[in-house]
């Protein structure tokens, strides 16, 4: 649907974390009313229902993620399976339900739960800022295929990790400074480099407001099943600990999320 400059430059002051709900509520209002084109009006009229209706739009979690597999060449492994299961147990745990009988007073946006999950490094779900983040990750393995020294991996790789020795060696690659974002595995002609370990990063405890912190990341790579027991446990922490709508990443320390990553469990967790 066609947007109008004016109101195109309104949607974009709805704070990130709503706006894309907001965008999507009105168009579909817009198309009911029969409005070939979205003026300022109508973005104005979208936001004052949704802003007095807020309650009646909360699931108790957000659960966002990149453009995946139809809208991106730099993802490192397809989540579309994922996605789904994550959904499923965000639901099944009723954080709505939850978040009424813990918060006093009404609940906004800022209650919730926040869930992303991103295809590759690039991050665009923006997961560092998150409660809990997870990164698609492909890390390169160097195989016995014969190199030919094409420096196509050299080129691909934007971290500048890989170097090439002389025409009898293979490609070495600075693992400490590897994202695991893959592009020198799809650059790679003759296999040289192909797909280690595939999966998932996972960081918690990102968020913005009075107080911002960037997510702090869990050490290695983990498959679908692992993230979401890991998910499982973030939920429960934040169940029984959460008081009056306060945030996942709050309650959480860096010494925290540390100790999980090394005993896989928070400590003191119920």
């Amino acid at each position: 649907m066609k947007w109008a400059p004016e109101a195109e430059k309104a949607i974009k002051k709805v704070p990130f974390f709503v706006r894309k709900r907001v965008r999507v509520r009105v168009e579909k209002e817009a198309a009911a009313e029969g409005k070939p084109v979205i003026t300022l009006a109508e973005v104005q009229a979208t936001q004052r229902r949704y802003l007095n209706h807020m309650e009646t739009e909360m699931r108790g979690y957000q659960l966002d993620s990149c453009f995946g597999p139809s809208g991106c060449a730099n993802r490192a492994v397809d989540s579309t399976p994922l996605i789904p299961r994550i959904q499923a147990l965000l639901d099944e745990a009723d954080l709505l339900g939850f978040l009424k009988q813990t918060v006093s007073g009404k609940l906004r946006f800022h209650h919730e739960l926040r869930v992303t999950v991103a295809d590759c490094p690039n991050a665009c779900s923006q997961p560092q800022i998150k409660d809990i983040g997870i990164l698609g990750a492909c890390r390169p393995a160097v195989t016995d295929n014969a190199c030919t020294q094409c420096e196509a991996c050299v080129d691909a790789c934007p971290e500048h990790v890989i170097s090439l020795g002389d025409h009898t060696d293979g490609p070495g690659i600075e693992m400490t400074g590897c994202i695991a974002c893959g592009k020198c595995v799809a650059a790679c002609p003759t296999e040289t480099i192909a797909a280690g370990r595939t999966g998932y990063r996972v960081q918690l405890g990102g968020k913005l407001g009075r107080h911002p912190r960037l997510a702090t990341e869990l050490p290695g790579i983990y498959d679908e099943e692992h993230v979401i027991r890991i998910i499982q446990d973030c939920i429960d922490f934040y169940k029984a600990k959460s008081r009056n709508g306060k945030r996942f990443a709050e309650l959480l320390s860096t010494a925290d999320i540390e100790a999980y990553g090394v005993t896989g469990r928070f400590p003191d967790s119920c």
